[in-house]
Formats: C-alpha cells, sequence, structure tokens
C-alpha cells in the first residue's frame, strides 16, 4: 500500500497576508525558498515512485528547491479555484457574506466542491493504482486538503479541522487496511 506524501509549497506574499490564491501565479518569498531548501533533509527523491505536482509556479519552485526537478505536473493538483473570490482574504469576504467558509459556502465565479472533490479523487485514484510504496504531490493549502479528505473517505466540509502550514509535509497512508493520516503538517 502507498504511503502518500504531501507537500504544501512554501510561503508566498499571498499566503502569508492569507489572500486566497488559485490561479494567480506568485513565486515564493525568501521565506517559502528557505522552507522548500529545508524540505531537502527530510526528503530523498530516490525514496519516491511517483512526484505529482501542481502546474502553479509557486508548487513547481518548492518542488524542485526540494530536489524534484522532474515531477509530473498534473493539472488535478491546482488549488481550488476562487473565481471571484481570488486576492481577497477570508475577513474581506466575511465582510460581504457573514459566516463564509470555503468548506461549505458558495464560490461566486469559482469551483464547486463537487468538481474538486472529483478533480483530488482522481489523483487519489492515481496514486493509488500507481503500485509505489512512496508517492509525494507539491500543491497547496486547500487543495492538499481535499486530496486528503478524498483519501480518508471523509466529508469535505470537515476540511476546516485540517489546517496546512506553508512548507509542511503531511503523510497519508494505511493503519493496517484503513486509510489513515500517518503526520500532519511536520
Amino acid at each position: 500500500m502507498t504511503d502518500l506524501y504531501l507537500v504544501r509549497h512554501g510561503e508566498t506574499e499571498w499566503s502569508k497576508a492569507g489572500r486566497h490564491t488559485s490561479v494567480t501565479d506568485i513565486d515564493l518569498t525568501e521565506k517559502g525558498v528557505r522552507q522548500a531548501e529545508s524540505l531537502r533533509v527530510t526528503l530523498n527523491r530516490a525514496d519516491f515512485g511517483l512526484v505529482l505536482c501542481s502546474p502553479r509556479l509557486r508548487a513547481r519552485r518548492t518542488a524542485a528547491l526540494a530536489g524534484f526537478s522532474d515531477p509530473i505536473i498534473d493539472d488535478n493538483l491546482a488549488e481550488w479555484f476562487y473565481g471571484d473570490y481570488e486576492g481577497r482574504t477570508s475577513a474581506e469576504i466575511r465582510a460581504e457574506v457573514p459566516g463564509w467558509r470555503i468548506w461549505n459556502s458558495r464560490i461566486p465565479g469559482g469551483e464547486t466542491k463537487v468538481h474538486v472533490i472529483a478533480r483530488l479523487s482522481e489523483v487519489v485514484t492515481r496514486v493509488r493504482e500507481s503500485g509505489v510504496d512512496k508517492a509525494i504531490c507539491f500543491a497547496h493549502g486547500h487543495s492538499l486538503r481535499v486530496l486528503a479528505l478524498c483519501w480518508l473517505d471523509i466529508d469535505i466540509a470537515r476540511g476546516q479541522s485540517f489546517p496546512l502550514e506553508t512548507g509542511s509535509v503531511s503523510i497519508v497512508g494505511y493503519e493496517k487496511e484503513s486509510p489513515a493520516i500517518i503526520r500532519w503538517n511536520a
């Protein structure tokens, strides 16, 4: 059974400010570069039979700085498309839509929960059918949380309970034959 490593990209100016970033292609900050480079200490490219990456610059750069210069780009790993909320903080959105949370609210002009679940479920299937011992995905805070929820077969509304830090590594795999969280936000 495959262990799947989830790596959230290093810090960007927008992640630092809490701004929702999907299609805006922003590079890493100096801190984000250091976070990505520090991953080389714990992640060895030779250990992974499948390396997948979001098409966004921040994820690709994190992968390269971590020693994974040859990832397979998988569009399904792109961040949740925020539509009209691109570049806005949750506080700004809640000023107009009290109680708004991405996990249980509508995103005008953006991607639906059904679509996000469908595309990240495709990643789960790809990884599980790969037959490798270890796979790794370089991507984003919300898309990686949805990926983990799909792996665990947990309702997407629970995503708020699984925050991911920039530059962090989490692992999902199995406890005996049951999908499980092995490590979170390491």
